[in-house]
């Protein structure tokens, strides 16, 4: 025997069971025409459409019995799973009390499911204690002109910033080396004057030493211009050249994607939440008018709302399914693109970090070049004699040693 009047034959006088369209099987009671995703016990007579049920997913509930549970992923990269109560099997009551209990720990912004902190526990870190990127921009924001920017916009604004950061500490060494190299031209410039050139003496000497060393000064700053050209500004403006724009761009129009896509799933949960409730209603209209006995078509007009209200449970189960696919699509690129834009931010940090101290370390090296030319100058100034000074001038420029007497008569 096929495998479903097998299980039909198993199952208590009045049943049999059925697949949907999407091979998801469901049960039929022929007497009632009552249909539920659940297989009736034996001991059940007349089954009734289970209120809820609830799942575990790694220790998280979900809800099942509207169906239209909308799951924000709380762990990482958590996938959800519906309930198999279909909505169109829930009685109309029953589905709004639910609807209003799901509403209560749930709330949809922007198209995105969280859930309510007053009234779910307080959600585990993906990276407690780090301030990691990947725990702080799932929400969106307003910018000063109010428009709406999501997290991860934020956290790519952040990467064009430090960009635009770079380039303008690469202009900054720029005119720090410009300033070098006009000082050491004028440094130059200034030893080969002539300014008391005539001096004499180990002050003379003193003089031309400390002439000359304005000269090696000189190449001492044109050398350190020239290392900061090398060592620091050129590093600054190749480090994340052309192709990193393009990169942040990819990394946007990838995660705009998702979130285009999951709003779209969101609009379809919500077309199909106002299906179900449009056949909820016509179900109970209908039921209504059996009740009252207005029409004698009313019980074959049941037959078929309740088959159309189940084909619209159906519906809602699977949009919802797709939305939180969808969602958690977009949750797993989320951690994924924002780790690696804050493993950027670390780089750029640590590159620029060493950069800067290739520049004080430079610097260094020019404070101690500067003062080796000033050493020649200690030693001729501690060297400085007048009395020597006056002796060689003396015996150089003397008139005379005959000192004048007095006249005889």
């Amino acid at each position: 025997m096929p495998a479903e009047e097998i299980e039909s034959v198993s199952l208590p006088v009045g049943w049999k069971s059925y697949r949907s369209p999407e091979g998801r099987k469901y049960y039929v009671n022929t007497s009632t025409k009552e249909t539920t995703w659940e297989r009736p016990s034996t001991s059940t007579i007349s089954p009734k459409a289970s209120g809820s049920h609830q799942h575990s997913v790694n220790g998280h509930q979900l809800h099942g019995a509207s169906g239209h549970v909308l799951e924000h992923p709380d762990v990482f990269l958590r996938k959800t799973s519906l309930s198999n109560q279909s909505p169109g099997s829930t009685s109309p009551a029953r589905r709004q009390n639910k609807e209003k209990e799901i509403k209560e720990t749930k709330i949809t912004i922007n198209c995105v499911t969280f859930p309510v902190p007053t009234s779910a526990p307080e959600q585990q870190l993906l990276k407690p204690s780090e301030w990691s990127y990947c725990d702080y921009f799932w929400a969106d924001k307003r910018d000063p002109q109010g428009a709406t920017v999501s997290g991860f916009e934020v956290l790519l604004q952040k990467q064009l910033k430090g960009k635009q950061m770079q380039k303008e500490m690469a202009e900054f060494i720029r005119e720090r080396i410009k300033i070098e190299e006009e000082y050491a031209k004028n440094l130059s410039k200034l030893s080969m004057f002539p300014m008391a050139a005539q001096e004499e003496g180990t002050l003379g000497e003193a003089w031309a030493q400390l002439k000359k060393s304005l000269a090696d000064e000189a190449e001492v700053h044109l050398k350190f211009s020239s290392k900061l050209q090398s060592e620091v500004e050129k590093p600054l403006l190749t480090f994340r050249g052309d192709n990193f724009k393009k990169d942040m761009k990819k990394y946007d129009h990838h995660i705009a994607d998702l979130r285009k896509q999951l709003v779209s799933r969101y609009a379809a949960v919500e077309k199909a939440r106002k299906a179900l409730a449009d056949r909820q209603k016509d179900l109970e209209v209908k039921t209504q008018q059996l009740e009252i006995k207005l029409s004698n078509k009313t019980e074959e007009d049941i037959k078929k709302a309740r088959r159309k209200s189940t084909q619209a449970g159906d519906d809602l189960m699977r949009c919802v399914d797709l939305y939180n696919q969808a969602q958690s699509k977009w949750f797993e690129e989320m951690v994924t693109t924002s780790l690696e834009l804050e493993r950027l931010e670390v780089e750029r940090l640590e590159t620029i970090q060493q950069l800067l101290r290739q520049y004080t370390t430079l610097r260094h090296e020019t404070d101690m070049f500067n003062q080796s030319t000033m050493e020649p100058v200690d030693q001729l100034l501690q060297s400085v004699d007048p009395a020597k000074d006056r002796e060689l001038w003396v015996k150089e420029h003397k008139t005379g040693d005959l000192r004048p007497v007095d006249m005889d008569i």
